[in-house]
C-alpha cells in the first residue's frame, strides 16, 4: 500500500470534513430558498466527503491484513459520521441539540483520527523498518553481485594469460620440431659425407699399396 496516498486521501477527508460540519452549524441562518439551495450544497459536500473514503477503502485493500480490519473499522466510523450529519440535515434539527451533537460527533471523530493516527504511524515505522532491511539485503546481494563478478573477471584472464602461455609453447614446440627435422637432415648428410670419406680414403690407400707393390715388384723382382 501507498501510505504516502492514503495520509493524502485521511487528509482530504479531514478537510472536506470539517467544511461539512461548518456548513451544518450555519445552516439555521438560511431560510426559504436559500436553505434549500445550502441543503443541496451539504448533500454534494457530504458525496464528496464519500468519495474519500471510497478512495481509502481501496488503498486499504493493499494493507497488511493486520491492520486492514481496524483501518476499515476507522472508515466505517467516518461514514456513519457523515450519515448522522446529513441526518440532522434532512431532519432540519440545527438548533442548539444538533450543535452539540456536531461537537460530539468531531470530538469522537478526532479522538478516533487520533488513535488511527498511532496506529497508522506505528505501520509507517514497522514499513519503514522492512524497507531498510530489504534495501540492506539488496546492497549485500550487489556487493556479493560485484565481488563474484571481479573474481569471474580475474579467472577470466588468469586463463587468458594460460592461453598465451600454451600458445607460446606450442609454437616454440613446433619450432623445436623443426629444428629437429633440420638436424636430421644435416645429421644425415654428414653421414653419407663421412661414408663417402671412408670410401674415397679406402680406395686411396689401396691404390697406393698397390702402386708400392708395383714399385717394389719392378724394383726388386724386374731384374732377376
Amino acid at each position: 500500500m501507498s501510505s504516502e496516498d492514503f495520509e493524502k486521501l485521511h487528509e482530504a477527508f479531514g478537510s472536506v470534513y470539517e467544511d461539512l460540519r461548518r456548513q451544518c452549524e450555519q445552516l439555521s441562518a438560511y431560510s426559504g430558498e436559500q436553505k434549500k439551495r445550502f441543503i443541496r450544497e451539504i448533500d454534494e459536500k457530504a458525496d464528496e466527503a464519500n468519495e474519500v473514503l471510497d478512495g481509502m477503502e481501496k488503498e486499504i485493500k493493499n494493507a497488511p491484513p493486520a491492520y486492514r480490519n481496524q483501518m476499515n473499522i476507522q472508515i466505517r466510523s467516518y461514514r456513519k459520521n457523515v450519515s448522522k450529519l446529513q441526518r440532522d440535515v434532512r431532519s432540519n434539527d440545527i438548533g442548539y441539540g444538533m450543535h452539540s451533537d456536531v461537537k460530539y460527533t468531531v470530538y469522537n471523530a478526532e479522538n478516533e483520527q487520533s488513535n488511527y493516527s498511532s496506529s497508522q504511524r506505528a505501520l509507517l515505522l514497522q514499513g519503514t523498518e522492512s524497507l531498510n532491511r530489504a534495501t540492506q539485503s539488496i546492497d549485500r546481494s550487489h556487493r556479493i553481485a560485484a565481488e563474484t563478478d571481479q573474481i569471474g573477471s580475474d579467472i577470466i584472464e588468469e586463463l587468458g594469460g594460460q592461453r598465451e602461455q600454451l600458445e607460446r609453447s606450442k609454437d616454440r614446440l613446433i619450432n623445436t620440431g623443426e629444428n629437429l627435422s633440420r638436424s636430421r637432415k644435416m645429421l644425415r648428410a654428414m653421414s653419407r659425407r663421412v661414408m663417402t670419406n671412408k670410401l674415397l680414403l679406402g680406395i686411396i690407400i689401396i691404390l697406393e699399396v698397390a702402386i708400392l707393390a708395383a714399385v717394389v715388384y719392378f724394383k726388386f723382382f724386374r731384374k732377376h
